[in-house]
């Protein structure tokens, strides 16, 4: 029968084969960059477009200064348009549009109602107009200024960030309702509180990630809209419409790609600490047990 200090020796190596070692720093980041080549190897075209949108982003700025005369035109066009007839417009067809909806019946609508109706849609008719001589006059302005100037790239500028920030008032929405009905969910289960921030962290990323998608595809269909307004000839359209895209999409993947690494990170270092900790705690084991290697003969009864 051998010693009890060899039984203990020979429990401690073997858990030490049995421990996964967690990679290093320099591993991860070799992997890391090694599946970013290997997708643009795969994907040359997103990589493309990617790396042309963040080429946007660094070079285009705000937009070229509009000069003393397109200031002036662009002001006196500006000028022309009439809002405050486009405000009592929008009274009339508000007053109009609520006795219309006073007189109107359930399923049925008498001669009064009908009145209504008519004066409704008339003063619908004058403020459309009255809106669409004012979108032309102002699609007049910016095709002085040009869709590179710092008109159209503001006016671009402010569309995205509408959309993105819809987007993450989205995904933050939606994950404090996920996070509350997961909690209630993990109070019924065995679950640990590990478990429960994995869960919440990875509907987390999946939210913002629908979240900042859908605004991304809202935008650029909105985009070619903006384009229009400015009365360019197609082969400017086209080519600032593919520059729009590629920036904003840049823009998204790259804060996308940030808030995964941020939340890896911060994953990885809890599995390090937690290493860190069991490998501690193994050596303390071991210095209980007598420590080190046993050199003496095993004793026989």
């Amino acid at each position: 029968m051998y010693h009890p200090r060899h039984n203990n020796q020979y429990n401690n190596n073997r858990q030490q084969r049995q421990v996964i070692q967690v990679p290093s720093v320099n591993d991860v980041g070799t992997l890391v960059v090694r599946g970013a080549v290997s997708f643009a190897k795969n994907h040359k075209i997103i990589s493309g477009g990617y790396i042309i949108g963040l080429l946007v982003l660094l070079l285009v700025g705000s937009g070229t200064k509009l000069t003393l005369d397109q200031q002036r035109q662009y002001n006196h066009i500006m000028s022309t348009i009439d809002l405050q007839a486009e405000f009592e417009a929008s009274n009339a067809y508000a007053v109009a549009h609520q006795n219309y909806r006073a007189t109107k019946g359930w399923f049925t609508c008498d001669s009064l109602c009908q009145r209504n109706k008519d004066r409704m849609d008339y003063q619908k008719q004058i403020l459309d107009d009255i809106r669409a001589e004012g979108h032309a006059r102002m699609s007049d302005a910016k095709a002085v200024a040009g869709l590179f100037s710092e008109v159209g790239i503001g006016e671009v500028k402010d569309s995205f960030w509408n959309y993105f920030s819809q987007g993450k008032q989205f995904a933050k929405r939606q994950s404090m309702w996920d996070a509350m009905f997961i909690g209630i969910r993990h109070m019924g289960r065995d679950e640990s509180t590990l478990e429960y921030v994995l869960k919440v962290l990875m509907q987390v990323l999946m939210n913002f990630t629908m979240g900042l998608l859908m605004a991304l595809v809202i935008f650029i269909f909105g985009l070619w809209s903006i384009i229009r307004d400015y009365q360019p000839n197609p082969i400017t359209a086209v080519f600032f419409f593919i520059l729009g895209v590629c920036g904003s999409f840049a823009f998204v993947a790259t804060y996308l790609m940030g808030i995964f690494g941020a939340a890896a990170g911060g994953v990885y270092g809890v599995v390090k600490l937690a290493e860190t900790q069991q490998h501690q705690a193994r050596l303390q084991q071991q210095q209980r047990g007598g420590g080190g290697y046993v050199y003496d003969r095993p004793h026989y009864q």
